[in-house]
């Protein structure tokens, strides 16, 4: 299946440009090198105008109301720095302490090598509310050669040794002696946590760190962070083991041309990106009866690529940077993920299969194809949001969705996503666009994150005691008012 995203419309600069071509007239040849420079920054100075123009009809086009409630919205996905520089102190001592005691187990010595790879949507500052999931890739040593058996569109792999190994690698592998058991990396990862928690206190006395239990085809192994005196998880961190691709073999065949990034971030972006390394995770195909090969599958990852596209995320190179132009690309993902959490929050039954990755990758569609930083402009947020919010809703329509990277493997297909689940998100997002995005801010957690210190019980019990009930205030001044009366009668 071709790239679904690539949409035939785009800014009447771009339709301009597609009737050049059919018609057949480049440019010159005597024209000098000066003169050429001289055209196409006038192409681009045009470009940019015709789109801009686009934008203000789109902004034009939405209500003040609607507009001031995003921006609102926007502000209030900022993570609190308090909240931020707790969060980030435990989990840094909880990751340098995991990874000493890996290294310096001699029990397992496959996982002495190992070293973390910081993913996930806060490293990618994408995090919204608070900081309360974390995600971390335990880089695992692999064969610099090895055989990536295809077994779906190409996401899920079977990974095969070429040669014989005497290496601690050989521990995982199965009776065939060359096929890498996906579940038994997964099984031994967890053994170890297990056994490092045993003597890991953390840095924080009034928490404790507990193991949660295997979750069917999850990759992680998922940790929370909860209070002593009581089971509220605070934090919760996923440590999941994967295997680096070595630059020498190359990324798969299906994924070998890389994501569809030439006219936004360049073709060289493109070739710099393709000299990445991705990654193998072991995650199982979904389905009943399956063999014994996909059994332990393993699907590759970009977790890594995807932070250095977000992070770099302009069109210009100096998008964002301290003394640059900045966009609103990032207020417009974090929008999205959280309109994502209140649908599922509101209909976790029938929106059960929804994840923040469809968001992600309907997000890096749009930026492939909306690329001029012009068109991110942050007096522009309501407008992009919508653009972008519309752009979920068609594909959802159209129940298609190809991963961003491996373009063949629909993220919207039945199999993976119920059409009866897609059906429902057509209507609960067409909804939520009618009645002015009510579910954009979810309701905030009760409990802070920070564990309470001493000092501040007693403002936190005076401010849990303040939401009285509207109507125990009613009858309260009610009775009152009775007493009073009884008592200047009797006077």
């Amino acid at each position: 299946m071709d790239r679904d995203l690539k949409h035939r419309g785009g800014s009447p600069a771009e339709a301009r440009q597609r009737k050049v071509v059919i018609r057949g007239d480049p440019s010159p040849p005597c024209l000098t090198p000066a003169r050429q420079r001289q055209k196409v920054q006038l192409q681009q100075q045009s470009s940019t105008t015709e789109e801009g123009s686009v934008v203000d009809e789109e902004s034009a086009s939405i209500s003040p109301e609607l507009a001031s409630w995003i921006k609102l919205s926007a502000k209030d996905l900022k993570i609190r720095q308090a909240d931020r520089c707790w969060a980030a102190e435990v989990v840094k001592d909880f990751r340098e302490n995991l990874l000493k005691f890996l290294r310096s187990s001699s029990d397992q010595p496959f996982f002495q090598s190992a070293d973390f790879l910081n993913t996930g949507s806060y490293f990618e500052k994408v995090k919204i509310h608070s900081p309360d999931e974390f995600d971390m890739m335990l880089k695992l040593k692999a064969p610099s050669r090895f055989n990536m058996k295809q077994l779906d569109d190409g996401l899920f792999y079977q990974i095969e040794l070429n040669r014989p190994t005497r290496s601690p690698i050989q521990a995982f592998l199965l009776e065939n002696e060359h096929t890498l058991s996906s579940s038994k990396v997964l099984s031994e990862m967890h053994r170890l946590v297990r056994k490092f928690l045993k003597t890991y206190k953390g840095n924080d006395e009034q928490c404790r760190w507990e193991m949660n239990r295997k979750r069917l085809n999850s990759p992680a192994v998922t940790l929370s962070l909860c209070r002593t005196e009581n089971s509220d998880e605070l934090i919760s961190v996923d440590v999941v083991p994967a295997l680096e691709v070595h630059p020498s073999q190359g990324w798969p065949l299906a994924v070998r041309n890389g994501p569809d990034v030439d006219n936004w971030l360049g073709k060289k972006v493109r070739q710099e990106i393709k000299q990445l390394p991705c990654f193998f995770v072991p995650k199982r195909l979904k389905g009943r009866n399956l063999s014994e090969e996909a059994k332990e599958s393993w699907r590759i990852s970009f977790s890594l690529i995807e932070k250095k596209i977000i992070t770099c995320h302009g069109n210009t190179k100096t998008c964002c940077e301290s003394n640059a132009t900045k966009c609103c690309r990032k207020q417009c993902l974090m929008l999205l993920k959280s309109l994502i959490e209140g649908l599922k929050q509101r209909f976790p039954k029938e929106l059960n299969d929804l994840c923040s990755y469809h968001g992600k990758t309907v997000f890096l569609h749009t930026l492939s194809i909306r690329f001029n930083d012009s068109m991110w402009a942050c007096q522009q947020l309501p407008a992009c949001f919508l653009h972008l919010l519309g752009a979920l809703q068609d594909h959802a329509q159209r129940g298609s969705l190809p991963h961003f990277f491996v373009p063949k493997c629909n993220l919207f297909s039945p199999a993976i996503f119920p059409r009866k689940a897609l059906a429902f998100l057509v209507s609960a997002l067409e909804e939520q666009k009618r009645e002015g995005l009510p579910l954009l801010k979810p309701p905030a957690p009760v409990s802070p994150l920070k564990p309470m210190t001493p000092y501040s019980e007693p403002s936190s019990l005076l401010t849990a005691v303040q939401p009285v009930d509207a109507t125990f205030k009613s009858k309260l001044v009610l009775v009152f008012a009775v007493a009073l009366v009884c008592v200047l009668f009797l006077m």
